[in-house]
């Protein structure tokens, strides 16, 4: 289970790492006739397979003239490149193939350079981010936006542990948002500030002030999702799907649970003791089970909340790692359950999910559980990713 939780925030994590070489490699293939860029996923003699971002599948031939430079996550030009060899290739690692004839489209392609990005320092930068996600980063709901001082007004937390902080941003701050109808953090785009609204989801990392009342962004990664929660009526795992009636609006909502979606269960006594905690109280019953729980890295994650506040507090995608993992076929008609969602492309009812909770039959009847799963958005920046984490 340990395992499993840690590949999948390391999975979030890369994809963020993924979005900022797209944008790195993307200023250096400006400068190329045509490009390709992607990762290495076969090495055959002097042929590399390399998986495109895009999807595609295409053979290049490393030839005795072919250019090779190694340059560092985030580096943008080749100023500081290094000169590498075919045998310091490796698969996994990401590279952009540029100066391919323009006229030549079948494979193997024959490029004049090729710039990698090495797996392993995007594994140490993949480390270094996620640690400082979860040190310096906040995620909230987004209360108001003064775009013309850059100020992004937030609430972080649920129950008594909520709070309102001040995303302080600046034309340095890289501000990115998730794309309309996707749940992947490796689209989200750059976008102005005015693109982001009251009641979005929002992640920030940044130099937090003394008293914890402002952060300085560096980063901010921003979405429009929808918070839905219901008893669910059908369950259809074949089409990844789940029926909802949803609890504010007693309509019925079709969930569809994607490749990217995480679903958790709560445990019944941790349940108990958030679902006390939102309520200002902790049931003897519930404190020692879910109050050690919580206690383990609620003051660590960085976000804003009490020691030990677990998912009242602190930060939420730490509290969602410690809860088990499910998948579809674990749902059943009648439970209830919690999710994050977005709209779906060209459904006025359908959503796609981000995150489903199960077991949150005791969280339902606290007041604050909506502030609590309005805090819960994905990844972002980098920290699961954000997050992130796309």
């Amino acid at each position: 289970m340990k395992r499993t939780t840690q590949i999948r925030i390391r999975m979030a994590a890369l994809a963020a790492l993924v979005l900022s070489f797209a944008f790195s490699f993307g200023a250096l293939a400006q400068t190329a006739s045509r490009s390709l860029r992607g990762a290495i996923t076969a090495i055959n003699g002097n042929t590399l397979t390399v998986k495109t971002d895009t999807g595609e599948s295409h053979q290049v031939t490393v030839a005795a003239d072919t250019d090779l430079k190694r340059i560092e996550p985030g580096q943008t030009s080749l100023s500081g490149a290094a000169a590498i060899t075919l045998s310091d290739l490796a698969v996994g690692d990401r590279i952009l193939v540029r100066g391919l004839d323009a006229a030549a489209t079948a494979d193997p392609l024959q490029p004049k350079q090729i710039v990698a990005i090495k797996a392993a320092d995007m594994a140490q930068k993949q480390e270094k981010d996620l640690a400082d996600w979860q040190k310096r980063g906040i995620a909230g709901l987004v209360k108001s936006v003064d775009a013309a001082n850059g100020a992004i007004t937030v609430s972080t937390g649920a129950g008594p542990t909520a709070k309102t902080l001040v995303v302080k941003t600046t034309k340095a701050t890289v501000l990115k948002r998730y794309a309309a109808g996707t749940v992947r953090f490796d689209q989200a785009q750059p976008a102005p500030i005015d693109a982001i609204h009251e009641g979005d989801q929002l992640r920030a990392r940044g130099e937090k002030n003394a008293d914890g009342t402002e952060i300085a962004a560096e980063e901010v990664v921003s979405g429009s999702f929808r918070n839905v929660s219901g008893t669910i009526l059908a369950v259809d795992a074949a089409a990844s799907t789940v029926t909802l009636k949803d609890l504010t609006t007693k309509k019925q909502v079709t969930i569809h649970i994607g490749p990217d979606a995480q679903m958790h269960r709560i445990p019944d006594q941790m349940a108990q003791f958030i679902a006390a905690r939102l309520k200002g109280t902790t049931p003897a019953s519930a404190g020692a089970a879910g109050g050690q729980r919580s206690a383990g890295s609620g003051a660590g994650a960085g976000s804003g909340g009490g020691r030990g506040a677990g998912a009242a507090g602190g930060d939420p995608q730490q509290f969602l790692n410690r809860t088990p993992v499910i998948q579809i076929k674990d749902l059943q008609k009648g439970q209830a359950v919690m999710v994050v969602a977005t709209d779906a492309a060209g459904s006025s009812g359908d959503v796609n999910a981000i995150m489903l909770l199960a077991g949150v039959e005791p969280l339902l009847e606290a007041p604050a559980a909506r502030d609590l799963l309005s805090n819960w958005s994905m990844g972002g920046g980098g920290g699961e990713a954000a997050a992130g984490t796309q």
